[in-house]
């Protein structure tokens, strides 16, 4: 994929790629910081450009403070640079940042996965086959966005069927900079019907309640995003930061 298959398909106003505030929960400074998130993590806002705070202001129709305040977050998160005297930049992408994203998921979920096949309900199991469901409309449909939502949903239902309330919340920082990076992967030609084809294939083994099936079965399907993950820095040298 080239770098213009991402450029052509977003606004080269910044501004005029966030999501409507009412697509999201919580007081005003949460829910700038949620729409902020979103287009940083979808790439709306790519790796490297700046981000203009009066032109947010104008969109979502907020003051300067809730904005300031969600910047102060998102570099918290490492997903801004604020650069005195130069502005605020949407943070570029590290592949050493990738890969321990990558290496703390796998760890997390594949223990997860193992543990959960061992206590899984039939309920829990209806919701995994639901999702999975709808996964598969999605992929047909070519919807990436709305399949990679329901991907995100499938893995934190796993982590939530350990019992443990923090796993959720180690995993979803861990993986900031990866679902970023993603988003680079998933418009390949068949990317979509392989990570659902991964998928189903984790259910099964929930469903025969195999531990180490399961362990497998997710174990792979972390490892070959890794694989498609690794070229990106040589394919997309614009999004990543100078190594040199």
């Amino acid at each position: 994929m080239l770098q213009s298959d991402i450029v052509l398909s977003q606004d080269q106003n910044g501004a005029a790629r966030l999501l409507p505030m009412d697509r999201f929960s919580g007081a005003l400074g949460s829910k700038v910081y949620q729409c902020l998130k979103q287009a940083i993590l979808t790439l709306s806002y790519r790796p490297g450009e700046i981000i203009r705070k009066p032109e947010i202001c104008e969109k979502l129709g907020v003051s300067r403070s809730p904005v300031a305040d969600a910047v102060a977050r998102l570099a918290a998160d490492g997903l801004v640079e604020v650069v005195p005297q130069a502005g605020t930049f949407v943070a570029r992408l590290s592949m050493t940042d990738i890969r321990e994203g990558a290496f703390i998921r796998h760890a997390i979920e594949v223990s997860a996965a193992e543990l959960v096949a061992t206590t899984i309900t039939d309920e829990q199991l209806r919701e995994l086959r639901r999702n999975l469901m709808l996964q598969g409309s999605l992929e047909a449909d070519g919807d990436r966005a709305e399949f990679m939502s329901l991907d995100g949903q499938m893995h934190d239902m796993i982590l939530s069927f350990t019992g443990f309330p923090r796993l959720h919340l180690v995993s979803q920082t861990a993986w900031l900079n990866v679902q970023r990076a993603r988003q680079l992967i998933l418009p390949v030609p068949g990317r979509l019907r392989t990570t659902l084809d991964e998928h189903r294939q984790i259910l099964a083994s929930l469903e025969a309640r195999d531990p180490q099936a399961a362990r497998a079965a997710i174990g792979h399907h972390l490892s070959q995003l890794l694989v498609q993950l690794h070229p990106l820095e040589r394919t997309h040298p614009e999004f990543f930061q100078n190594q040199g």
